[in-house]
C-alpha cells in the first residue's frame, strides 16, 4: 500500500499549508483528503506536489507491505 506520511513531513519542513496547496496552487480539497486517508491519487497529483514542493517522488510516498496481502501468494496466470 501506498503511504503519504512523508508529504506532511515534507510539507511542514518546507512550510508549506493544505490551505496553500488548495488556495494558491489549485490542489483541492478532495485530492488532500484522499492524500490523508493513504487512498489512491493519480500521477498527475504526485507530479504536480513534486513541482510545487520541489522534491522527489520520495519525500512524498512510500511503499509499505499491507497487513492483509503479506501472507498471500501471487497468481499465477494461465499460459
Amino acid at each position: 500500500m501506498i503511504v503519504y506520511n512523508r508529504l506532511w513531513e515534507t510539507m511542514k519542513k518546507k512550510n508549506i499549508s493544505q490551505y496553500y496547496l488548495i488556495k494558491y496552487c489549485k490542489v483541492s480539497a478532495g485530492q488532500i483528503g484522499r492524500l490523508k486517508k493513504n487512498n489512491f491519487v493519480s500521477t498527475h497529483t504526485i507530479d504536480m506536489l513534486c513541482r510545487i514542493l520541489d522534491c522527489k517522488v520520495e519525500e512524498i510516498m512510500e511503499y509499505r507491505v499491507d497487513i492483509m496481502e503479506e501472507g498471500k501468494e501471487p497468481e499465477e496466470k494461465d499460459s
